[in-house]
């Protein structure tokens, strides 16, 4: 009977859904989006389009978003350190090529993710993406060595100091270009699809990415590690 009353209501979803397409997909651009697709190569010079709404037009939003992935790292670090009764198993040591592998992969993994959000105003990604590659980086030695000492000291100040430059590069644009984050009047837009180019969007972007990257390595740090003081008890 659950079977049958789960079958009628996914297909009742589905016939709601399919009359509502036609209203939830415009077929043309909105205002704000036709001033994005027609203006966001000469006021911001990046490649990348998409980068110039998420760091620029709609900076304040990505703000908020690194906001809420620091406030739910803190949670769950505050969560996982006071867990008790946890079943506690000896982990496996890892085998030499998985050893062998993290130790000869970490640093092209980080280069990879430094070269995402250094490269976001040209490409694909940005730093959210390369903050999470870079954190793959150190989920494969804590793979490899569980016990495998992290910058605890390096990995904080990262963090905190790519807020600050954040919200600074932000203050800087209201000072300069008269709204939060404007790219305008901080740094030289210089020539598109270049490096050097985007203004300041690089140097955001390149914020986000070490924010991104230290927080999620300080959680995989925390997950890793959260049933040790059980043991020690």
């Amino acid at each position: 009977m659950k079977q049958i009353v789960a079958v009628v209501a996914l297909a009742t979803l589905a016939i709601l859904l399919w009359q509502l397409a036609p209203i939830a997909m415009p077929s043309g651009l909105g205002v704000v989006a036709q001033h994005y697709a027609e203006h966001g190569v000469q006021d911001n010079r990046g490649a990348n389009l998409v980068t110039s709404v998420v760091v620029n037009y709609r900076g304040f939003d990505t703000l908020g978003e690194v906001t809420v992935l620091f406030l739910s790292v803190s949670g769950a670090a505050f969560v996982l350190r006071r867990r008790t009764g946890l079943e506690v198993h000896e982990p496996r040591r890892a085998s030499e090529i998985v050893r062998t592998g993290a130790r000869l992969l970490f640093a092209p993994i980080v280069l990879f993710g430094t070269y995402i959000f250094v490269h976001g105003h040209l490409t694909p990604g940005g730093g959210f993406q390369g903050g999470a590659v870079v954190a793959s980086g150190v989920l494969l030695l804590l793979l490899a060595n569980k016990d495998h000492p992290l910058p605890h000291g390096f990995l904080s100040w990262t963090e905190s100091l790519s807020g600050l430059g954040f919200v600074a590069a932000g203050l800087a644009g209201l000072w300069a270009g008269g709204s939060f984050l404007a790219n305008r009047g901080i740094l030289p837009l210089g020539t598109w699809n270049q490096l050097f180019s985007a203004g300041v969007i690089p140097v955001i972007y390149t914020f986000v990415g070490l924010k991104v990257g230290s927080e999620l390595a300080t959680l995989l740090d925390v997950m890793m590690h959260a049933a040790d003081e059980e043991v020690h008890q």
